[in-house]
């Protein structure tokens, strides 16, 4: 093994040493719910690696000195787009500037500023690719952005390194590409296993949930009780009929909150049977039509040209998780406002997103919904949005929620395609 091959391996220990860091302190602060902190805590590793990985490089003679930055600087581009790439960037020239402003300074300018444009376009769509091609994306920019550099290096500054020293630096950096990727992605599977074991901590909050069941149950039947007393006493016939109306609708309304709450406890679909996504649609808004009116609100539809997509799951569930959201949604904006429901399709999912121009949330809210009892409304309890959750999860979907404060919140439901 040559004496660059080991000091390029001490590289790599510096690029991947930042990701267990990472793993650690997340770990240990996870119990504080910081907002962003995940996200703040993955800047972590580039910066680290990056500063490691260019103060101790491999020196293979003047004007051009060789590490493993670019490792760091492609995974912070593609995992943490502009906001964390364009810092990494300048970044690197100045530790680069700072170690020896040479040729190399200049040909680290050329490369790495003309590939943050590349890496700029394609990391607004990396997240959407699975493990295996973020892979190969990431190995593939590797290679690329190395030729690049050999290229501007022997092309305009003329430095020749020798064909079998750039075989031996681009295979050691496209390897230690693959590793650290997929190394990143466990870790970052283990962060998601771990959210999910905190919302199951929380599920298991019977006491407060059990509670919060009770009152609500408990003020509509209080309700109705003292209307039904009412009718014992002599009164006028339509004071009467009026009595009974408020009763009957104490009493759904009593009713309505159990059946939430059934929903939620009950593991499993009573019936599952091929729903068609656009005619429900269609149904859940001619019911929810009313309540848009009386908010003046007014509801875009867009659907499908094909319109025949289905799925399978339990009817009147799926319609009840649509009429929650969309309630929602009504309930937030002001008069005149608009509610979007856009219906597409991608290969063998088919997407639901229900778009408001209400207030918004903030990222700590959109990571609450669906616990028992949170609520961004004042009169709410939260069991409609933890139904929804439960109804979208038995259906083998997702839902996934973007919100901006002061401009509103869209709800994308995704469902696998029954073939």
């Amino acid at each position: 093994m040559s004496l660059i091959t080991k000091d390029l391996l001490i590289n790599f220990l510096f690029t991947i040493l930042p990701l267990f860091l990472v793993q650690m302190i997340y770990f240990a602060k996870y119990s504080y719910r910081f907002e962003n902190f995940k996200k703040r805590t993955f800047a972590i590793f580039p910066i680290v690696s990056l500063i490691l990985c260019m103060i101790f490089p491999v020196d293979t003679g003047p004007y051009y000195v060789w590490d493993l930055r670019w490792i760091p600087f492609i995974l912070g581009w593609l995992y943490g787009g502009y906001k964390l790439g364009i810092p990494l960037l300048f970044l690197m020239l100045v530790i680069r500037f700072w170690l020896n402003g040479d040729n190399g300074f200049y040909i680290a300018c050329i490369t790495f500023f003309s590939f943050s444009i590349v890496l700029f376009f394609i990391s607004k769509y990396f997240s959407q690719f699975s493990v295996k091609y973020k892979v190969i994306i990431s190995s593939s920019l590797t290679f690329i952005g190395l030729m690049l550099s050999l290229l501007v290096s022997e092309q305009l500054f003329h430095i020749n390194r020798g064909a079998n020293l750039w075989a031996e630096y681009i295979s050691i950096q496209i390897i230690a590409m693959v590793f650290t990727n997929l190394l990143w992605e466990v870790i970052q599977a283990n962060f998601q296993v771990l959210q999910k074991l905190v919302k199951a901590e929380k599920l298991q909050m019977v006491s407060h949930l059990a509670a919060s069941i009770s009152h609500e149950v408990r003020n509509p039947l209080t309700a109705s009780r003292g209307f039904i007393q009412m009718l014992s006493e002599e009164t006028s016939e339509q004071k009467r009929k009026q009595y009974t109306e408020i009763a009957l609708q104490e009493l759904d309304r009593a009713t309505e909150v159990i059946n939430d709450y059934l929903t939620f406890a009950k593991p499993a679909l009573d019936k599952e049977e091929k729903i068609n996504v656009a005619e429900e649609i269609q149904h859940v808004i001619n019911i929810i039509t009313p309540l848009a009116n009386m908010n003046s609100i007014r509801i875009k539809l867009s659907l499908l040209e094909d319109d025949q997509y289905v799925v399978k799951g339990e009817r009147k569930k799926f319609q009840q998780c649509l009429i929650n959201i969309l309630k929602n949604g009504i309930e937030s904006m002001e008069i005149n406002g608009k509610l979007h429901v856009i219906l597409t399709n991608n290969e063998d999912t088919i997407q639901i997103d229900i778009r408001d121009e209400g207030s918004g949330m903030t990222q700590e809210q959109i990571h609450r919904l669906g616990e028992p009892y949170f609520t961004t409304k004042e009169k709410g309890t939260g069991l409609g949005m933890m139904v929804s959750y439960s109804i979208i999860n038995q259906m083998d979907g997702q839902i996934t929620v973007v919100s901006e404060q002061g401009i509103g919140t869209c709800f994308s439901i995704k469902l696998p395609i029954y073939q």
